[in-house]
């Protein structure tokens, strides 16, 4: 049947406490890879803008969805990750003939798709979606620290570290932190002015 055209579908800030959740979709030839691709987390941030751009060179069709901490808060964390990775899917101009969820499936989506658990760590195209999606999300938290310095997003890129939990306690939340999230089974109440 010739060469198919595969697409691998990742999300970026799920777990997040601040800022919007990011999904990609990377369509490439089944038989195009790129040297050094992996999980975008087991890869220093200079190592992920190199891929980048080879993955932005390489690939045949890149699309990227996002949805804000408002929406997140509205209709949770869950059925926000599902929306981005579904619109990421639906905007791609080329169709695929193989598409890879890192996941989950998703059950309204109108497109044949194969929900692959730890995907980013096994399929090359899931792993440069992953890289695509952390690259951008990254880059707009570290626009957003330079309007909220106090609270180091450059650094942590909005999860929960001990300095960024520290920093909310301290200086409460901006407007651009979800109110929805759950540290473990405990509110963000847990964290006084977070709340």
């Amino acid at each position: 049947m010739g060469v198919k055209n595969i697409a691998g579908v990742d999300e970026a800030g799920r777990g997040s406490l601040f800022g919007p959740i990011f999904a990609a979709a990377v369509l490439m030839k089944e038989n195009d890879y790129i040297d050094g691709v992996k999980d975008s987390k087991q890869l220093t941030p200079k190592k992920r803008e190199i891929l980048f751009d080879k993955i932005m060179n390489k690939a045949e069709d890149i699309s990227v969805a996002f949805e804000s901490n408002f929406v997140i808060d509205r209709i949770n964390i869950h059925n926000a990750n599902l929306k981005v990775l579904k619109n990421s899917i639906l905007n791609l101009s080329k169709k695929p003939d193989i598409i890879y969820v890192d996941g989950f499936y998703i059950k309204d989506l109108p497109i044949n798709h194969t929900a692959v658990i730890k995907g980013d760590e096994k399929i090359p195209v899931i792993s440069a979606a992953s890289i695509v999606a952390k690259v951008l999300r990254d880059r707009l938290m570290i626009m957003f620290s330079n309007l909220f310095p106090e609270y180091s997003i450059d650094k942590h890129k909005g999860y929960g570290t001990v300095k960024h939990k520290e920093a909310l306690i301290k200086y409460g939340k901006t407007i651009f932190h979800r109110k929805s999230f759950n540290f473990g089974n405990k509110r963000s109440k847990t964290y006084g002015p977070y709340q």
